[in-house]
């Protein structure tokens, strides 16, 4: 073994030049940073190209929104802000009667704002009015998060029954999140949990659910129509068929805003009965003209029609 001094022992260092575009003390065969960047994928070809808009009405300036929703869009840029409001505004118009043209409009504000939660709550209520149960449910769970309110508790488990999971809707309908809605709430989701019943068969349960202070003929609040509609077709699952014909009445009398179609349902009962005619108008109010038992009268022909309409 020879002694040699240990720096004769180190391997000459690279003497040759750098390559062309390198760098001196870069590694063979690697890139440099010039050459990473022309290598990386151009992220703007990969960015979503935006939706298309459905056409804004001319007479919709935004300003028809409600102010607290208005102030939910304060920290958006002044342009965004009112194209969303304006969508928002038009989503709300065509609920009722082209639920699946507002959900565009719907769709459309969440596109440019979707962390603001009145925006997804529209979306969410667009979603389930046009039947799209699965994104209605997300996007409502969505604006919860974000807003922490709970007032659409009774449409996320009309939802859950809507995606086929009565047992679901049951169990929210059962939540301690319940007690803390408002009166119009709580009726909300009493009527949702009594179709709930009557998707498992539980005809007799579904009646007692609907039963308490808030089931009087002679009350008009706005939940009151839907309250004796419900009630009605729970009487009628139940075989309770003169009943269930009294409150479908019930209904159509208190229901001034057509949030049901009990009027043209018992219009159409009275015409298969044979009863108009035969009493004062206030027979659909009062006295209950084809609810008798027997004759023309016999409320079975006009159940059939409400059984097979519901």
């Amino acid at each position: 073994m020879t002694d040699r001094d240990p720096a004769e022992q180190r391997p000459e260092p690279d003497s040759r030049p750098p390559r062309a575009g390198g760098r001196p003390g870069a590694r063979r065969g690697g890139r440099g940073r010039g050459d990473e960047r022309s290598r990386r994928p151009d992220r703007t070809a990969e960015r979503r190209p935006r939706r298309v808009e459905p056409p804004l009405p001319d007479d919709v300036t935004g300003s028809e929104l409600d102010r607290a929703v208005r102030a939910e869009l304060a920290s958006l840029a002044s342009l965004n802000a009112q194209a969303v409001a304006r969508h928002l505004v038009t989503a709300a118009r065509l609920l009722a009667d082209d639920p699946d043209l507002a959900y565009q409009h719907a769709v459309a504000a969440r596109e440019r704002a979707g962390r603001v939660g009145a925006v997804r709550e529209a979306v969410g209520l667009a979603a389930y009015r046009s039947g799209r149960f699965a994104e209605a449910l997300s996007e409502l769970r969505a604006a919860r998060r974000i807003t922490g309110d709970q007032s659409q508790l009774p449409v996320m488990a009309d939802c859950e029954r809507g995606l086929g999971r009565p047992e679901r809707a049951l169990t929210m309908a059962g939540s301690d999140e319940v007690q803390g809605l408002d009166v119009a709430g709580r009726v909300e989701m009493r009527i949702v949990a009594s179709g709930a019943r009557r998707d498992l068969g539980q005809a007799e349960a579904a009646v007692l659910l609907l039963q308490g202070p808030q089931l009087k003929p002679e009350l008009r609040r706005p939940w009151s129509a839907r309250l004796f509609y419900a009630y009605a077709e729970a009487l009628a699952d139940a075989g309770r068929d003169d009943e269930a014909v009294q409150w479908l009445r019930h209904a159509a009398a208190a229901d001034g805003d057509g949030s049901t179609d009990a009027a043209e349902r018992v219009a159409a009962i009275d015409r298969l009965s044979g009863t108009i005619g035969e009493g004062d108008a206030g027979g659909v109010a009062g006295e209950h003209g084809g609810s008798g038992s027997g004759g023309p009268g016999d409320p079975e022909d006009g159940v059939e029609f409400l059984e097979a309409d519901s």
